[in-house]
């Protein structure tokens, strides 16, 4: 065909000759006739077509992937052996994690300074009886215990970071070793000067003990496990017959009541930073400094019979058909002797990660130290199998097609009882990417010891945690769901916050600002073995939980919140809850300063400010929840990406710089541990720190400086305020 040139194609169009009317009809008959042949054509060929699979349910069939048997099989085999950081055994654990976790996966470690004993003993010089009792320090194993063999290779009794040296003095009972106790040994004229402290767990953790002890001039310090809360009732058998500790059992831990690497206060312990000397670690305030040692409940009731002086109190004294507690001083006289070796160790965390599909740049990290005083079936590898359980289902889900839109990180922490070392060091070397990057951090520690849930929020998560538990069976009941007997047990339904220093959301909380939960079932650290010989696979599998779903039903809870944090375009958070609390803290506080210059009105004013800010938030969510769903908006628009950037940044806005008032590491203006006990959240931590320091010295420049972190707190939210609702001033 010859190719037209250009006026051909600019010439106009001959007129076309008018049809006949018959000839229209046909025309147009058979026109319609061919749009329907091609319809049905079209029709037909997608009628052939094979249906097109269906997005499936992930959640539904996350859940359904549980598996008791996997949870178990994973705690039988991490805790084959005593594991505590820095040992050879500990690391072989670190390997376990990493090959159990199916995705890419690596280790991070880290040369911090740990604490191991080289030479303990304890001797009872009780005058009149002309006999020394020296105690063996051991926890015996049982006959017929399947650990036996591997309970020889425990570290011996010890406290990590205790003072070197040697005490000859006689004993003073201090009760659960707080400040209290030891004012009312003063007003009782009972010396604790160059004594022997002899206190019980129960209200505070080891740490503060000692350092209690330290601060009253005692020389030294024995901390045993009373029966009263470790051994059941009078005539009840312990394990491995019952749950409760047996008489020779011993909690060990940590006397350090800093954070993390010694050597690196402040900043990470990366290779080649800056380290301040083992001996200058050792020395400062956050130490014991004194001599100590934890005993079983039988060297104590051996202690106990042999004090003297005046007769303790009635809540000093123990457990029915005990000794009668006294308060000494002496006559009895203990002798006692600790020699340990502070050294530097290399300790490993384990990450392994799911990289997310349209924001890979937004993390939902979950986390669960792996490292164990003993054989750690509880605290902590109860967590870590469920972790790998969870891990194993995440796996499954990605085999059906499922890739997250967000990143997800595991984190395996390590050295986690020393001082939440492994977290805080990967936290503090990674803060500002953190910062910018981090959608929240979901920790489990001990996920079972027992029946009932037991959750730890930031409030923000609240909303997204009871809807999370609504669709997990109830573990000891298959006819409701976790939080049908959740809000049996307390209604409203029961949440802690994360202001303590108890396990490894510390640095995301406190240091970084970060969103986060932390569940357990079971009553949390006071289970009766806690820390002991006896947190073994045995007690887990009879008592802790016989048949493993607690397990399951810990790595669901787990597992929804991270999949809906990981997948919802929206992040589903709620800040209303966090504004409703603060008003009720700020009650609290004016209550503390009340018949003093110090005023509550800035705290109330900014909080105000929150209340609206989140009821702006909510509305905006909905509306484009509701643009989403009718395809006004794409998934991937700007706006939701604003919106869940503002979600996830107001939790920054509590943290201060400049950290709170004698404890500057922590940084959460709303949420820190107590100065009197690292394990008690205390609200306002700062104001709180400053009312005590103003009760002391009653000066009007005390209460001044209150006034201060008054308007401290009030500065972080409503700079709250500001990013939640997205305004500039």
């Amino acid at each position: 065909m010859s190719r037209p040139d250009t006026a051909s194609l600019l010439a106009p169009s001959p007129p076309l000759a008018k049809p006949h009317p018959r000839g229209r009809f046909l025309c147009l008959l058979s026109s319609m006739l061919a749009v329907l042949g091609a319809s049905l054509a079209v029709l037909l060929f997608f009628a052939l077509q094979p249906a097109p699979n269906p997005v499936p349910n992930y959640e539904a069939l996350f859940l359904s992937l549980g598996s008791n048997d996997t949870a178990a099989s994973h705690l039988r085999a991490l805790t084959l052996h005593p594991h505590v950081a820095g040992t050879k055994a500990n690391a072989l654990t670190a390997r376990y994690v990493l090959d159990a976790l199916s995705f890419p996966a690596h280790i991070t470690p880290y040369s911090v300074l740990l604490s191991y004993p080289v030479h303990r003993s304890l001797s009872l010089l009780a005058p009149g009886r002309g006999v020394v009792t020296s105690f063996s320090l051991k926890q015996e194993t049982y006959p017929n215990d399947p650990y036996a063999a591997a309970a020889a290779d425990t570290i011996p009794t010890f406290y990590a970071y205790a003072a070197s040296g040697s005490v000859s003095a006689e004993a003073v009972y201090a009760n659960y070793g707080r400040e209290e106790d030891f004012a009312y040994l003063a007003s009782r004229g009972v010396d604790v000067a160059g004594k022997v402290t002899f206190a019980r767990y129960g209200r505070i953790h080891c740490e503060d003990i000692a350092h209690n002890a330290r601060a009253a001039g005692a020389a030294a310090a024995v901390v045993y496990t009373d029966p009263l809360e470790y051994g059941g009732a009078p005539g009840e058998r312990w394990f491995p017959d019952s749950r409760w500790l047996p008489p020779s059992g011993v909690q060990v831990g940590s006397l350090f009541r800093g954070v993390g690497d010694p050597t690196t206060p402040m900043w990470a312990s990366s290779e080649g930073c800056e380290r301040v000397s083992v001996e200058e670690a050792m020395n400062t305030d956050d130490m014991p400094l004194i001599p100590a040692l934890p005993v079983s409940a039988q060297d104590a009731m051996e202690i106990h019979r042999a004090m003297g002086g005046a007769v303790a109190p009635a809540d000093w004294q123990g457990r029915e058909g005990g000794p009668v507690y006294r308060l000494g001083p002496g006559p009895a006289v203990l002798n006692l002797t600790y020699l340990g070796n502070d050294t530097m160790a290399t300790i490993e965390n384990v990450f392994a990660i799911i990289e997310g599909a349209e924001e890979p740049d937004r993390y939902v990290i979950l986390g669960n130290h792996r490292d164990a005083w003993t054989f750690g079936a509880s605290d902590p590898n109860s967590g870590t199998a469920a972790m790998i359980e969870l891990a194993q289902r995440f796996s499954m889900l990605q085999k059906q097609g499922w890739r997250p839109r967000r990143t997800i990180i595991f984190c395996s922490w390590d050295a986690e009882e020393y001082g939440l070392t492994g977290s805080t060091e990967w936290v503090e070397e990674n803060r500002e990417m953190l910062y910018s990057r981090a959608v929240a951090y979901l920790n489990i520690d001990v996920s079972v010891v027992g029946p009932g849930f037991l959750p730890s929020t930031t409030p923000q998560l609240d909303e997204l945690l009871q809807q999370v538990t609504k669709v997990v069976q109830d573990p000891d009941n298959s006819s409701q769901t976790v939080y049908d007997s959740w809000i049996k047990s307390s209604i409203p339904p029961r949440v802690l916050r994360l202001g303590d220093g108890g396990s490894d959301y510390s640095a995301f909380v406190q240091h970084v600002g970060i969103p986060s939960m932390n569940i357990i079932f079971g009553e949390g650290p006071g289970y009766p073995v806690y820390h002991s010989l006896y947190d073994d696979y045995v007690w887990m599998a009879k008592f802790g939980d016989p048949g493993f779903r607690r397990h399951v039903a810990a790595a669901s809870i787990w597992g929804m919140m991270a999949l809906r944090l990981a997948n919802e375009e929206i992040l589903p958070f709620n800040y209303m809850s966090y504004a409703i609390e603060l008003e009720e803290y700020t009650k609290t506080v004016e209550n503390e300063v009340k018949g003093t210059t110090v005023t509550c009105s800035p705290l109330y004013n900014s909080i105000r400010t929150l209340k609206a800010a989140a009821t702006k938030v909510n509305n905006e969510q909905k509306e484009l929840q509701k643009q989403l769903l009718s395809k006004q908006l794409n998934k991937d628009s700007l706006k939701i990406r604003q919106l869940n950037d503002r979600l996830m940044q107001t939790e920054r806005a509590f943290t201060s710089r400049e950290g709170i008032f004698k404890q500057e590491w922590f940084k959460h203006l709303v949420y820190g541990p107590s100065d009197l006990n690292d394990w008690d959240t205390a609200i306002y931590p700062g104001i709180a720190n400053a009312i005590a320091s103003a009760r002391s010295s009653n000066t009007s420049e005390s209460w001044k400086f209150v006034q201060h972190e008054v308007y401290r707190v009030a500065r972080a939210v409503t700079q709250a305020s500001a990013i939640l609702s997205g305004r500039l001033t």
